[in-house]
């Protein structure tokens, strides 16, 4: 598990990118770079990181369902994901 810091602190970096979405367009679009610069650098796309949404784990993170390659597992083998199976032949 992350530590809910880090899970905080991703949280805060997703809703920044999202408040400043239409304003760092319109300033792309125009060119006014020292104005994208006055912005808060949180406010970047690049700055995301994917992360678990149970466990917060930044590594393994499997985009189609949100989750990283251990939670994947575990909740695939517990029959908790609809379709996913373990192989047997």
């Amino acid at each position: 598990m992350a530590k809910e810091s880090m899970k905080a602190r991703e949280r805060k970096r997703q809703r920044l990118v999202a408040k400043y979405a239409a304003k760092r367009k319109a300033l792309k679009e125009e060119g006014d770079y020292q104005g994208l610069a006055l912005l808060p650098k949180n406010s970047s796309p690049v700055r995301l990181h994917n992360r678990c949404q149970l466990t917060g784990r930044p590594r393994g993170y499997m985009r189609q369902f949100g989750i990283s390659r251990v939670t994947f597992r575990k909740m695939a083998n517990e029959g908790k994901i609809p379709g996913v199976t373990k192989a047997s032949w």
